[in-house]
């Protein structure tokens, strides 16, 4: 039996649920150093930290293209405000803009697409696939292939970058 005391203690040692914080215990037998390696390996840990951080700064940019018929305009948030104050801050949003303007996407993360509309994609692509004679064996590779695809054309961060298309957009920041 694990204590609440300890499920607390590793809580807020590691920002992690609470029923990860006591699965992660009960896997460790309650060593506590143990189960924050634990929480770590699984990326528990540094996810729930960044989740529960409020992004209440940011910037806002507007793009017009050429001839005016075009124009977006993108809101994006960081933790602080010194970091939105900065050119290089600016600088990525006036890129994303421009990015979502060139390329339409639908949703910024794969994460963000409804399941129905996967699994109406992967169905589509199945029959595909099957209507082209390929054996069952590489259906699936292919499916699993088309369906980066489909996630590289509706999804803002999974996009390549239209200045450098060798990069991916989530990779900006790097």
């Amino acid at each position: 039996m694990i204590k609440a005391e300890l499920v607390k203690e590793l809580r807020e040692r590691t920002g992690s649920g609470i029923m990860d914080c006591k699965k992660a215990l009960q896997e460790t037998k309650g060593d506590l150093e143990k189960a924050i390696i634990y929480l770590r390996e699984r990326g528990l840990a540094a996810a729930a930290k960044k989740a529960g951080r409020a992004t209440k700064d940011g910037y806002i940019d507007a793009y017009i293209h050429a001839g005016g018929k075009l124009g977006v305009l993108i809101e994006v948030n960081c933790e602080t405000d010194f970091v939105a104050k900065t050119d290089d801050y600016r600088h990525l949003c006036r890129e994303l803009a421009m990015q979502v303007a060139a390329a339409n996407p639908l949703y910024v993360e794969r994460t963000d697409v409804p399941q129905e509309r996967i699994d109406t994609e992967k169905s589509v692509l199945e029959t595909q696939a099957k209507n082209e004679g390929k054996p069952d064996k590489v259906v699936e590779k292919i499916v699993t292939g088309r369906m980066e695809k489909f996630y590289q054309e509706i999804c803002l961060m999974e996009q390549p970058y239209i200045r450098e298309p060798d990069r991916i957009v989530k990779d900006l920041d790097q």
